[in-house]
């Protein structure tokens, strides 16, 4: 595992050492979380892209399409 280090301001960093807490364990999980969210808006943004890129579908085109489906049977 690598180390990654930071400043705080020292009054944070009393304040951490009055609360019993494994901060390693807990900065460790939010970036974790923060990863996580920030690729699932990336995908997104790429689908939302590629969609932007596909033709429009005319108006009224899906109700047409039920209709000649029904009529079909």
């Amino acid at each position: 595992m690598d180390v990654v280090s930071f400043r705080l301001p020292k009054e944070i960093k009393e304040e951490m050492k009055k609360i019993d807490i494994k901060w390693s364990e807990e900065i460790r999980k939010f970036i974790e979380m923060r990863i996580k969210k920030y690729k699932k808006e990336e995908a997104i943004r790429k689908i939302d892209n590629i969609l932007k890129m596909l033709p429009e579908t005319p108006k009224g085109m899906a109700s047409r399409y039920v209709r000649e489906d029904r009529d079909s049977n």
